[in-house]
């Protein structure tokens, strides 16, 4: 099937050669700091910022909060001042909508499978289920109620707002200039940088057996949601199939704070 992307994203009347090099530069430089920003931001919170007393706290909360703001107007901002008429609407057929639901079900089913038969009673989430707690703690999330209300609006939110920020903008801007594999090689690699920061902080001496292996498969989802977006045409069922994975590991996440509370007492 042909891609809908550039009919949705159709950059309009040929433009004399100097203005197309500017566009180009223009774009160029507006995607490295989108694929950027995402991976400073969180090295900033989890390393620069770091808090060790009560009094510090909202100092790490705002450079979070404003990381993320930063973060998802950047691509609003740009394409309202340079092409506002690419904010177009697109509804997805029943096949993609399916396929966007069928792989968020097996990906997040698989990664709970290797949670709980293999990796839950292994040494490898042995630094993870304290600093995850803590981060609870310290956003007043450490109670049933706040967490589940945190973890499905964190699925349903925070998962088009990634989609919209890697798939729509960064791969779909990528699209313009690029062919099908260049474009979801680079977006889904800028994809999975900030999700290395991460991964190192709460899997600390575990780089090659944890944070390796989990960011490749980070990367290998947005090569699958980069593709099923440039096919179907429209966000909805990269979006649907982000939020499943997302709230299989929230439940993951649950766990293992349950796990660290039992053995604190």
């Amino acid at each position: 099937m042909k891609s809908n992307l550039p009919q949705l994203m159709a950059a309009g009347p040929q433009a004399p050669p100097a203005a197309t090099r500017w566009r180009s530069a223009r774009d160029a430089v507006a995607l490295l700091i989108a694929m950027l920003v995402p991976s400073l931001m969180t090295w900033l919170e989890f390393t620069v910022v770091p808090y060790q007393s009560e009094d510090a706290k909202p100092t790490v909360q705002a450079v979070f909060l404003a990381g993320k703001g930063v973060q998802f107007l950047l691509p609003l901002v740009f394409v309202l001042l340079v092409e506002p008429r690419a904010f177009v609407p697109s509804w997805p057929t029943r096949r993609y909508l399916l396929l966007g639901v069928v792989f968020g079900l097996i990906v997040g089913a698989g990664a709970l499978a290797l949670y709980f038969l293999w990796l839950r009673d292994t040494t490898l989430f042995d630094g993870t289920a304290g600093k995850f707690v803590q981060w609870l703690e310290d956003w007043g999330l450490a109670t049933p109620a706040a967490f589940w209300t945190m973890a499905v609006a964190f699925a349903a939110i925070h998962s088009l707002l990634e989609e919209a920020y890697w798939r729509w903008f960064v791969f779909g801007w990528l699209r313009r200039y690029l062919a099908l594999p260049w474009a979801l090689a680079i977006s889904s690699v800028g994809f999975m940088a900030h999700h290395v920061v991460i991964l190192s902080i709460y899997l600390p001496g575990n780089f090659w057996l944890g944070v390796v292996p989990f960011s490749l498969c980070v990367a290998l989802g947005g090569v699958i949601w980069g593709w099923l977006y440039d096919r179907g045409g429209s966000l909805i069922p990269v979006w649907i199939s982000h939020a499943l994975v997302d709230l299989a590991l929230m439940l993951l996440g649950w766990d293992l704070a349950l796990q660290y509370w039992a053995k604190a007492g």
